[in-house]
């Protein structure tokens, strides 16, 4: 199945890339235009001023579309498609997929940035006997038949239909990706966004897992993999709790390898996670939620994050916290080296206050009953002394979020008060 996409805006559109040989269209900006996008290129920055990239509730106040809108231009789109095809003589979209012969190049173009161009290897098509399809006539076997979720789900039912606690054990390998995709998928299904019970499934992997383990994991899961895995790890966590931890017989100091790869937690929203070991580059990169603690990270950390907090009981690569612009993040710093990691673009190293100790503390402490790290045990046995070198990292503009917030509710208080003693 051969897609295509990129300023597909109509039905002509959609005829000239079919008549490429396109069996599917990808129309994306053209749709976030129609729900209100107005292209400010700041969804990174958590300011859209039409709220559509943003997790800010004041600017999400301001988004005005409708899914009915989106079904609209959908809806014209095809008419407008159905119009040409007509035109062209072609009853279904399958006749008319790759018959380029159908396709004129305009003469006499005078545009500099055009009149040179020779499109002949676009146009041309290699003679081909009728018998010989232009689509996709065959299905393609992805093997997801046979997948490992299938025997997660197998494995699971008590738990989905009954929401019992059950726990089992299984091998994993590197050709096993999206681990957990699927069981999500049945959780949510019956239960919706509120999942399972906390660690209703608990199920442990060894091995070395594929890529996404734990991609879109659903509240009531707790999976740990005892091994390695590849990048992806966590993408879009939505409530599970996962845990990495060496294998049994490994013989190398954990807070000095990688055990799992890049771009860890890519646009996860809740649910929390305990590395046992160092992450590669990219980790927590568009976190919008997640509680997740590693202990040592390539480049990149906590990029365009917008919420949750990240632990790093470790080193950290270059550029830590570009486009940060919500949660926060605790750095363990005993060399005093983290500040010229730093991005300082959007954040701040703010002192640590009480509240950020116990909170650490706690994280910490989870970090530490769920992998055993030999890290979290020497800092918490230490942890007096061990306190002082950790660094906060705080988000400006969160932090000025939060103070606002602060005194709305000591105004709503003294408000309160007075109401009570007039």
């Amino acid at each position: 199945m051969l897609q295509t996409d990129g300023q597909i805006r109509t039905g002509r559109d959609l005829a000239i890339a079919t008549l490429l040989g396109a069996e599917e269209w990808g129309v994306a900006t053209a749709a976030l235009v129609v729900e209100g996008c107005i292209m400010m290129r700041k969804c990174h920055l958590n300011t859209c001023p039409v709220g559509i990239a943003t997790q800010d509730p004041e600017l999400r106040k301001r988004f005005t579309g409708d899914p009915e809108h989106v079904i609209n231009f959908f809806r014209f789109l095809a008419e407008d498609l159905r119009e040409i095809m007509a035109e062209l003589g072609f009853r279904t979209v399958n006749e008319m997929v790759g018959k380029v012969e159908m396709l004129k190049v305009k003469q006499k173009m005078e545009h500099w940035k055009y009149k040179q161009l020779d499109l002949r290897p676009i146009l041309y098509k290699e003679p081909a006997d009728e018998a010989i399809g232009q689509y996709k006539k065959v299905e393609q076997d992805h093997g997801i038949d046979n997948v490992l979720d299938r025997r997660l789900i197998e494995h699971a039912r008590l738990a989905l239909e009954e929401k019992a606690p059950i726990s089992s054990t299984f091998p994993i390998r590197n050709t096993d990706r999206a681990v957990g995709a699927m069981l999500s998928n049945e959780i949510s299904k019956r239960y919706k966004g509120e999942g399972l019970p906390d660690a209703t499934i608990r199920y442990r992997f060894r091995g070395s897992a594929g890529q996404s383990f734990g991609a879109f994991s659903a509240p009531g899961l707790e999976f740990t993999l005892e091994g390695e895995a590849n990048d992806y790890f966590g993408k879009g966590l939505s409530g599970a709790r996962l845990i990495a931890v060496p294998d049994r017989e490994a013989k190398f100091t954990p807070g000095e390898n990688i055990i799992i790869g890049n771009v860890a937690f890519y646009g996860a929203t809740s649910g929390e996670a305990y590395i046992r070991g160092m992450a590669g580059e990219r980790f927590a990169v568009r976190n919008s939620g997640v509680k997740a603690v590693v202990e040592g990270i390539g480049d990149h950390g906590c990029e365009y994050m917008t919420g949750g907090i990240v632990v790093v009981l470790g080193e950290t690569g270059k550029n830590f916290a570009a486009g940060m612009s919500g949660g926060m993040a605790y750095v363990y710093n005993p060399k005093g080296t983290f500040e010229s990691q730093v991005n300082r673009g959007m954040v701040d190293l703010d002192p640590m206050e009480e509240e950020d100790y116990k909170r650490l503390r706690a994280l910490i402490r989870s970090h530490f009953h769920h992998t055993s790290s030999q890290v979290a045990a020497g800092i918490l046995q230490d942890w007096e002394n061990q306190k002082g070198r950790f660094a906060k990292v705080m988000p400006r503009d969160y932090k000025a979020v939060l103070e606002k917030r602060q005194a709305q509710a000591l105004q709503a208080e003294e408000a309160e008060r007075a109401a009570k003693t007039a």
